[in-house]
């Protein structure tokens, strides 16, 4: 059925779909494009337009943005684009009016993408001149359509984003399917964002103060190919990190459906969260988009003004490739610039999320060639922005085009995720020689990375594990990696993993393998918890979850990624343990000051806030071989806004295949050394709850078993 609508100039801000009295206003960016014509469609899998409409460069362009009201459309309505234009690839221009496409500012999307068909494409698969031919397939019938949302029909009950300081935060990294899709989970809804809320309960009983979900934007779920080459089955893009809509909350992540209640369950989501005082960050991908290299689909940027949004190179036919996957966003151009602030504000003060995780954050630090900027636009306009000022921000601070930038990313309020650390606490932990002077450096916060340009310990997101990579179970289970299942031959994700399997590859009934492995596990744990900065694990690490030694699993949207609850109680000891470790760090200072050691006292006749020795109680030789060492922290105005001091602590790490007798620093006066964790003895004696804490035997030593962490506490 054709429809019909009265239309209007419209007006050129905002961009997007926008309810306004009467209809809805459209507005889209493009410079090059010699007409625009909108589409509005009627169902996700209609091949043809109800309506269609040119939009007059005359009346419904104001500068480059062009834009129009449909008078009577309302919420709910299904519309894409078309852009008219040069189709001249050896000049960056890729416009094909064949192709609908994607708002860039759309709110949600339905529908599946289809991109077997050769319609999805460009140019004409198999022409003698590639990507240079052009295709006069309508491909309508094969893609998404954009949803018109209401962005006002929602009840937040008087919800805020949370603003936890940072170094307050325990942080989670999770995936919104693999949260509650195990049958383990008993969720209703599982997989989805209701399924989420499901789950709050482990959540709040774990005890994490901030959920950072993978990529929640909308992507392509069947973008790849592959098949596992055991069982046959076709393989999927579950990570996520192939954005298609930077602005729309993943479609099939709704438990009612696609047609706009993804963004209403988000919302739900969102809400409830907060209401147990559990953040949001979200990982974003402003990286890259999903539509990938010059043979890849055209659905949205790519049509609309393909030499403004990507880094192309010299030659303008191809792409600058700094992700790893095909292009990359021109993120210091002026427009894209924009488009990023513009699209954080909305999921800060429309979604209401807490914070952000910017995946390959090197990338927006590169310029309109791709070189490196010293002080980017963009990263210190996230910094500085007003709306964003109390919003958290992480970088993943290198790029696959070889920039590093861990302790030197620009912006004095960016957070990092610290590789160093995790490699070296790995390393430490392994056996390895030469670590306790790193390994005490990560413990510290890490001062060698953020001191020099007055950024706190709290900057340094610790992490032992993340999606990328093994599990905490198999990295202490697993020497080499076990992708096969990828249908890669094995040939992707990282080599070097600092993992140990203590005498059996993956799996064992080896029940001395298994309590070593568990041991590790908490030593790992201990660490991450007790270390300064912000601890972030990774879901299902507090089960022993594993991935079979599956290092790169962003291909795996079953049992290999999904959390297996029934861990919860084969793993008891371990979930206790970590759920101890999180209420210890909540309760005491020490693990959370605001500013790094000095190794001085806070007064002429005060101890050092951190005092660092050997297992025979001398200052270590940080050159030795060593796999012992042992610090006194001294809890006295630890948080000098806190109203009292904390307690001492001392604490000690042996790597060694060996026990080791520690000989102890005394206590300060009036107060004795008691045990609280001790990650050689069997649960519950592994972690002593607040008012248990065991007095010592003796005051002047304590053996230390092989592989163990012993956390000390001073009382009267």
């Amino acid at each position: 059925m054709k429809l019909s609508f009265p239309v209007k100039t419209g007006s050129p801000r905002p961009f997007g779909a926008t309810i306004v009295p009467g209809g809805v206003n459209f507005a889209i960016f493009s410079r090059n494009a010699s007409c625009m014509h909108l589409c509005i469609f009627e169902q996700p899998g209609d091949g043809k337009a109800a309506f269609e409409i040119s939009v007059c460069p005359t009346k419904h362009r104001t500068g480059d943005i062009w834009h129009i009201e449909l008078v009577g459309l309302a919420a709910g309505a299904l519309y894409a684009w078309r852009a008219d234009g040069p189709f001249l690839p050896l000049e960056g221009h890729r416009f094909n009016r064949y192709k609908i496409l994607i708002d860039p500012y759309a709110k949600a999307i339905t529908g599946d993408f289809i991109w077997e068909v050769d319609a999805a494409l460009g140019y004409v698969r198999g022409h003698p001149d590639s990507d240079l031919s052009f295709c006069e397939t309508d491909d309508a019938a094969f893609m998404p359509k954009c949803i018109v949302i209401d962005d006002e029909d929602f009840d937040w009950q008087g919800d805020r984003p949370l603003n936890l300081p940072l170094r307050h935060a325990v942080l989670y990294e999770a995936h919104v399917r693999g949260l509650s899709a195990h049958p383990s989970s008993g969720a209703a809804h599982p997989g989805t964002y209701q399924g989420v809320i499901e789950m709050i309960p482990h959540l709040k009983e774990l005890g994490i103060t901030s959920l950072e979900l993978l990529p929640v934007h909308e992507f392509d779920f069947f973008e790849n190919k592959r098949q596992d080459p055991e069982t046959g089955e076709r393989l999927k893009q579950y990570w996520g990190y192939s954005t298609l809509a930077f602005f729309a909350p993943k479609g099939s992540y709704a438990a009612t459906g696609a047609r706009g209640q993804q963004v209403t369950e988000f919302k739900t989501m969102v809400r409830e969260l907060h209401k147990q005082g559990i953040e949001v960050i979200l990982d974003v991908v402003f990286n890259h988009t999903g539509e990938g290299n010059e043979l890849g689909p055209t659905c949205s940027f790519r049509g609309l003004d393909n030499v403004i949004w990507y880094i192309l190179d010299e030659k303008k036919r191809f792409y600058k490739n700094f992700s790893g996957c095909g292009n990359t966003l021109n993120c210091n151009h002026p427009v894209v610039r924009n488009f990023i602030l513009d699209c954080l504000h909305y999921w800060v003060v429309d979604m209401h999320v807490d914070g952000f995780r910017f995946d390959l954050g090197s990338i927006l630090g590169r310029d309109q060639r791709g070189l490196m900027l010293e002080n980017p636009p963009v990263i210190e306009q996230i910094a500085e922005d007003p709306i964003l000022r109390h919003t958290k921000i992480i970088a993943e601070a290198w790029d696959a085009g070889g920039a590093y930038q861990v302790g030197w990313f620009p912006g004095g309020r960016w957070a990092e995720w610290n590789d160093r650390f995790r490699d070296d606490v790995r390393r430490f932990w392994r056996g390895d020689d030469h670590q306790v002077g790193a390994f005490s450096t990560r413990l510290t916060g890490s001062s060698d990375l953020y001191l020099r340009d007055g950024r706190k310990p709290f900057h340094s997101i610790n992490y032992i594990t993340s999606h990328d990579g093994f599990t905490l179970w198999d990295l202490v289970s697993y020497n080499n990696k076990h992708n096969e299942a990828n249908g890669e031959t094995n040939q992707d994700g990282h080599p070097s993993n600092f993992s140990f399997n203590f005498g059996v590859e993956g799996p064992t009934d080896n029940l001395l393998v298994q309590w070593i492995r568990l041991r590790q596990s908490k030593n790992c744990l201990a660490t991450l918890l007790l270390a300064l900065g912000t601890p972030m694990m990774t879901a299902g690490d507090e089960l022993g979850r594993t991935q079979n030694g599956n290092n790169n699993a962003w291909c795996q949207d079953n049992a290999i990624s999904w959390i297996d609850y029934s861990l919860k109680q084969k793993q008891a000891g371990l979930f206790r343990f970590t759920r101890l470790l999180i209420e210890f760090r909540k309760s005491h200072t020490a693990f959370r000051r605001p500013d790094f050691f000095t190794g001085k006292g806070r007064s002429y006749n005060s101890k050092p806030d951190i005092s660092w020795f050997d297992a025979f109680g001398k200052i270590p030789d940080w050159s030795k071989l060593e796999r012992q060492l042992a610090a006194r922290i001294d809890g006295s105005r630890a948080d000098v806004a806190a109203d009292r001091d904390d307690n001492d602590f001392y604490v000690m790490f042996n790597a060694s295949i060996d026990a080791a007798p520690f000989c102890l620093a005394s206590a300060a006066a009036g107060k004795k050394w008691f045990r609280v964790i001790d990650t050689g003895r069997d649960a519950p004696a592994d972690f002593l709850e607040a008012g248990h804490e065991a007095a010592l035997p003796s005051q002047g030593e304590y053996i230390v078993g092989p592989r163990s962490l012993v956390l000390l506490i001073s009382k009267d």
